[in-house]
């Protein structure tokens, strides 16, 4: 049984080096004793290199690196060779191989890979909010959201709160009906950052109706009658004029179409 020390070496915090050292060494079990790994993250200078490498001669270490540079890489190869330490390059043939293939420079800058991470798991928090956030069910999210939208029934909120979310928006949306009083946080936003959905009556009506017939239920209910429809669009607008918000006329506009102007207007008011 014998001892084995192993140093990951990384220009980022060296999670990539460390999963594959772990991958590598469950195949050599049990025949080491104790595996000492020992991580080296965010080294940028020739003189960190020389110092790793002298540690490893010393102890008897091996090195494992993933360097995005290549100049650190080449110094880490020379250094390790001239001292008689073994060690392996993880990032630099791939980097190279693919260089060649599409005769494109990679970036050199550490730490791309948790940007990307850090960019899906922002998409992630935001679809989140916007499932618990929706339809008005907690009045709460109207304050914490990037996004507030309010609209009557069937004005596509739920669509594009969901849509705005994969682009890394937290969306609320409120809906309005006339025998409802909207929340008193609606009244708190920032206007800037709210936007009222609208819709033309006969479009509404249309649509309501399909939704009555594949619900099962007859297109005669109130729900999809032509006065009912004006009249919680003429709510609408009252409660709209009240917050102060912006109004899009979202009839025969693709969702896309919609988020696109709502992103337009937030980016140019830097309201976020």
């Amino acid at each position: 049984m014998r001892n084995l020390r192993i140093f990951v070496v990384s220009d980022s915090v060296g999670e990539t080096g460390e999963l594959v050292v772990k991958a590598v060494v469950s195949q050599f079990r049990p025949a080491f004793e104790n595996v000492i790994l020992r991580r080296f993250p965010h080294i940028n200078t020739i003189e960190h290199i020389e110092e790793i490498v002298d540690g490893a001669k010393k102890q008897h270490a091996v090195i494992v690196y993933t360097l995005v540079e290549k100049e650190l890489r080449k110094a880490l190869y020379n250094t390790s060779v001239e001292n008689g330490v073994a060690a392996i390059d993880l990032l630099g043939p791939m980097m190279e191989l693919i260089e060649r293939s599409v005769d494109e420079r990679p970036l050199e800058r550490p730490g791309l890979v948790h940007q990307l991470d850090d960019y899906y798991f922002k998409k992630i928090e935001a679809i989140e909010f916007a499932v618990k956030y929706d339809d008005g069910r907690d009045p709460r999210g109207i304050l914490l959201a990037d996004i507030v939208l309010i609209g009557v029934s069937r004005t596509s909120k739920t669509p594009l709160s969901q849509y705005l979310a994969h682009k890394r928006y937290k969306v609320a949306n409120v809906p309005l009906v006339p025998e409802v009083v909207p929340p008193a946080e609606l009244f708190l936003v920032d206007p800037k950052k709210c936007f009222g959905l609208v819709i033309s009556p006969q479009h509404l009506n249309n649509i309501r109706k399909e939704r009555l017939i594949a619900l099962g239920l007859t297109e005669g209910a109130a729900y999809a009658q032509q006065a009912r429809i004006e009249e919680e669009i003429a709510y609408f607008y009252d409660i709209a004029q009240k917050v102060g918000c912006d109004v899009i006329n979202v009839t025969n506009k693709a969702v896309e179409e919609t988020a696109n102007l709502i992103i337009e207007t937030i980016e140019q008011g830097k309201i976020l």
